[in-house]
């Protein structure tokens, strides 16, 4: 069960006091009727909303992450409530192509906030044509907001190409990341 928790609006996020008191100014409200819409051109990077889960679940499915609409949107709506992450969407002619998410937290290693680009996606249609830096731009300019100091990301090794985008962004090679699911008979009771 997460330790995070709305109470009144407001987001509880489980870490102390201090911590709280300086992530809190950082973290969005859950109205966001004054979000982040960027144009340039036919392209709009604008706030996601929960009527995008179907659209996000096709792109995922790009990514190779078969989700169903109906599972997109029940991610998309705990997301969406919890102030920490942003999800941002691009649009060109009103047709959605592409999707950012991230996550605003504290860490074990750094004093200050870090930010996670948790997941990037833009349609195969639409690769190659600024999408994808916009969303990152997009994201960028939102962790600058929340004091964010340094921001990281994960891709798979297959994805060459990303790397290469993500390199040619100013993001470098510092480590790896592993990975391993876990059953109900790893949980502690």
């Amino acid at each position: 069960m997460s330790r995070n928790h709305r109470r009144n609006g407001t987001v509880e996020t489980g870490v102390s006091p201090a911590w709280q008191s300086r992530l809190q100014p950082t973290l969005r409200k859950p109205s966001r009727a004054g979000g982040l819409a960027l144009r340039k051109n036919n392209l709009t990077i604008r706030d996601a909303k929960l009527s995008d889960a179907s659209k996000l679940a096709a792109l995922m499915g790009q990514l190779g992450y078969e989700t169903m609409s109906a599972e997109m949107r029940v991610r998309l709506k705990s997301v969406l409530r919890d102030a920490r992450y942003s999800t941002f969407v691009a649009e060109i002619d009103n047709e959605l192509c592409g999707m950012i998410g991230t996550l605003t937290h504290v860490s074990h290693e750094h004093n200050d906030l870090s930010g996670k680009i948790v997941a990037l996606v833009v349609s195969k249609k639409q690769r190659r044509s600024g999408v994808g830096r916009a969303l990152i731009a997009a994201a960028e300019k939102d962790f600058v907001k929340r004091s964010v100091m340094r921001v990281t990301l994960t891709t798979r090794f297959e994805r060459e190409e990303a790397h290469r985008f993500y390199e040619a962004l100013g993001y470098s090679r510092t480590g790896f990341r592993f990975a391993k699911s876990l059953t109900p008979t790893c949980q502690r009771t």
